[in-house]
């Protein structure tokens, strides 16, 4: 009998982990199955491209998992039901409600905009977390005539690198980023520097320390009074965990996200992992690791590798996630490469300018490549799997933690 693995969600964590899990292990002895809403593979770090009208090229998980052993399953995901070991899910084509089983599963349904309950926000405001808002975003700006203004909601890796791509792509318009704290205040002096630098090249006006409380659909209002005119209003304050977990017996925070160990195992179902933005994995200094494909990445290897290994009696990994950098661009001829220590915090060193820009997009053509040929490069092990009716479940887990 096969093992039945299925991973939930194909961003770079869910497409990860299916296709290290695929080179991994063999197919005569596991099924895998990769459950997506959608056909294509979003580069989520790019949607402040797309919605400037750069067009990406297309990634159907049709080409990307041709005879990877991976079966993929196009539907929305609806229910999962732990104590059955069950998936609900809707057909993506014919809208049938269908049920899955899994011995194994990976969740990596990911993350979308954090309205954060600020009035008007989901009326008004427009975001990029997805392609689905991206392109209404998209069509939005390239209705806008010379000198209407855009506010971008959001100091943070996003809203600068939306801000400075409207920018440099729109230079007739007013553009504006409203930051609850200082600009780039977690960068070093040499990242601060250049990323003021940019913005008054760009003609980006800066509200500091600024905290949006309303959006309307022609301006947005703050906390100390003031009326920021805005014929669109991008929102890009934080991301929001996809719901479906918080319904289930799994153990979550308060924000929704499944609680992991070191393997990223749910603690609370030894038979369910998560992986990326949906769960809450502790790093370095002890600290939450961050929504980023900086850390989902390595992660959902951490999570496969650690799959395979419990299941072919192997030794479990054992290879912390860190971090090393943060990679903004800042249109497409400049960026910022801010070098951090291994929890995250700024170091004096960074690369600016057109070198860094370089830097991040190899960064992102990495990032794709490698979700794009998911079984190169690896080791495939050929150890049979640990069958149930050969050895109970957690007498294997033993031996192989042993």
């Amino acid at each position: 009998m096969q093992h039945r693995i299925i991973v939930l969600g194909a961003g770079y964590t869910g497409a990860t982990a299916a296709g290290r899990l695929a080179k991994r292990l063999r197919r005569e002895d596991v099924t895998i199955t990769l459950v997506n809403a959608e056909p294509d593979f979003v580069e989520r770090v790019r949607m402040h491209q797309l919605a400037v009208g750069q067009d990406l090229r297309p990634r159907p998980f049709s080409e990307m998992f041709a005879g990877t052993g991976v079966e993929l399953k196009l539907a929305e995901v609806t229910g999962i039901d732990v104590g059955r070991k069950t998936v609900a899910v809707r057909d993506a084509n014919s809208a049938e409600k269908q049920e899955l089983a899994y011995d194994s599963l990976v969740y990596a349904l990911g993350s979308s905009w954090n309205t954060q309950g600020v009035p008007g926000t989901a009326e008004h405001a427009h975001e990029i977390a997805g392609r689905p808002g991206a392109l209404r975003l998209r069509e939005r700006l390239a209705r806008l005539d010379a000198g209407q203004p855009v506010v971008v909601v959001g100091g943070g890796l996003t809203g600068l690198e939306a801000a400075t791509e409207i920018a440099e792509a729109r230079p007739d318009l007013d553009v504006a980023l409203a930051a609850r704290g200082g600009l780039g205040d977690w960068l070093s002096p040499k990242g601060r520097l250049h990323l003021r630098k940019v913005c008054d090249r760009l003609g980006i006006t800066v509200h500091e320390d600024t905290a949006v409380t309303g959006v309307a659909a022609d301006r947005v209002a703050t906390s100390d009074g003031m009326s920021i005119p805005a014929a669109v209003t991008v929102w890009t304050t934080g991301f929001a965990v996809h719901p479906i977990a918080r319904a289930t017996a799994l153990e979550v925070t308060g924000t929704g996200q499944i609680v992991v160990d070191g393997t990223m195992r749910s603690v609370s179902h030894p038979d369910v992992y998560a992986v990326g933005d949906a769960a809450m994995a502790m790093g370095p200094g002890d600290k939450p690791l961050r929504m980023s494909c900086a850390s989902g990445t390595p992660a959902a290897w951490q999570a496969a590798d650690t799959i395979a290994a419990r299941l072919t009696g192997g030794k479990l990994p054992n290879t912390p996630v860190r971090y090393f950098n943060q990679c903004i661009s800042l249109g497409r001829k400049e960026g910022v490469i801010q070098y951090v220590t291994a929890d995250d915090r700024s170091v004096r060193a960074a690369l600016t300018g057109r070198l860094a820009a370089v830097y991040k997009e190899l960064v992102c053509k990495g990032a794709a490549w490698g979700v794009a040929n998911p079984t190169l490069g690896l080791p495939a092990r050929r150890r049979p799997v640990v069958r149930p009716e050969q050895q109970p479940h957690e007498a294997a887990v033993a031996n192989a933690e042993a």
